[in-house]
């Protein structure tokens, strides 16, 4: 119960009908208290997990746990929602995927950026057409986290463990730009660490090549002060737009409306991780539930963190090794996926 748990717990006590809060880990115990959650019991993660009253557990663990806790619950019988990323390497990520889909549980990766009206409205035009042939997408993250927000959790300053601006701060808008372009085949990139004293790099550039011959450009930071909101570009072969957070900045493509404003802004993390707002959390929270009570896979799951894993891998193979890598997309069988819920 960290920052990010606590933005969970708070989702929760929104949610409708009969969802409640069992066990939690971390953090201080009287923190449940303070949220409104005192009949949940204050135990470790594998008691989390291993708790009979417990369908759904949610990790809000450092990244380099995530692969390993999400297959751990798995085989313990529980969903599993899970903070991005899903893992900090493929290979694990891949196995979550098998033993969710083997199991008949699903997995769902937070990345509510996608669930928000106006990226659901955009990606429905892109794949109708309706916006003409993808030519160019650009995602930039100048972003500010100071030294203090890297000494307050050691795991933030090592890349092994997905610390750095792109795995940690600008996964969500690398995982958007790939959701509406389309696959990415080729990366290449370069890494620094420019603004902090740590292992994590705090500065990537990344060209994308995507499956529909379009290019791409990614920027992360943490060191670009003041820190400003995530933007994003795209240009087809009909118009361009451009979003600064959920904001739409931009919209050229005549004859087509702009995308609907959102009810509630999500809030930027420019320099602030707190000041992210609750919004998006809400909106995958309640697409998990009505996934959960109908037996439906959730709208973003597995798979979804999957491909976001490889590609955020493969822009750090490319960096490391100066090199373009291109991005195979090795089978993952399908089990015949039946989820399970309890009564």
């Amino acid at each position: 119960m960290g920052t990010i748990g606590r933005r969970h717990v708070e989702a929760l006590g929104h949610l409708e009908g009969d969802v409640r809060l069992v066990a939690a880990s971390g953090g201080a115990a009287s923190t449940l208290a303070e949220l409104g959650q005192a009949d949940a019991v204050h135990v470790s993660p594998d008691e989390v997990i291993a708790h009979p009253d417990v369908d759904v557990v949610v990790l809000c663990t450092p990244s380099g746990l995530h692969g390993e806790q999400t297959l751990t619950a798995l085989r313990a019988g529980k969903h599993v929602v899970v903070e991005k990323p899903l893992s900090v390497d493929v290979a694990s990520a891949e196995e979550a995927v098998r033993v969710a889909e083997e199991r008949g549980l699903f997995v769902s990766v937070i990345s509510q950026r996608r669930l928000e009206p106006q990226s659901q409205y955009v990606k429905r035009l892109v794949d109708e057409g309706t916006l003409g042939r993808p030519v160019l997408g650009e995602a930039f993250v100048h972003w500010l986290r100071d030294d203090a927000y890297y000494a307050h959790a050691a795991w933030r300053t090592r890349q092994d463990q997905g610390g750095g601006s792109l795995m940690n701060q600008g996964l969500h808008s690398v995982d958007l730009l790939a959701w509406l372009m389309g696959p990415v085949t080729q990366v290449t990139a370069q890494y620094d660490t420019l603004g902090h004293d740590m292992d994590a790099e705090d500065t990537t550039v990344a060209t994308l090549r995507f499956a529909s011959g379009a290019l791409g450009t990614v920027v992360t930071s943490t060191a670009t002060p003041p820190g400003r909101p995530a933007t994003m570009k795209l240009f087809t072969s009909r118009g361009a737009a451009e979003f600064a957070n959920s904001d739409v900045v931009s919209w050229d493509f005549d004859g087509v409306p702009a995308p609907p404003e959102p009810n509630a802004a999500p809030g930027s993390g420019a320099s602030d991780p707190s000041a992210i707002g609750l919004a998006g959390h809400l909106a995958q929270w309640r697409d998990i539930v009505d996934a959960y009570r109908s037996g439906r896979p959730p709208a973003i799951g597995a798979r979804d963190g999957l491909a976001t894993v490889r590609l955020l891998c493969g822009i750090y193979e490319a960096a490391e090794t100066g090199r373009a890598v291109t991005l195979d997309q090795p089978d993952v069988p399908v089990a015949a996926q039946t989820l399970e819920r309890s009564p």
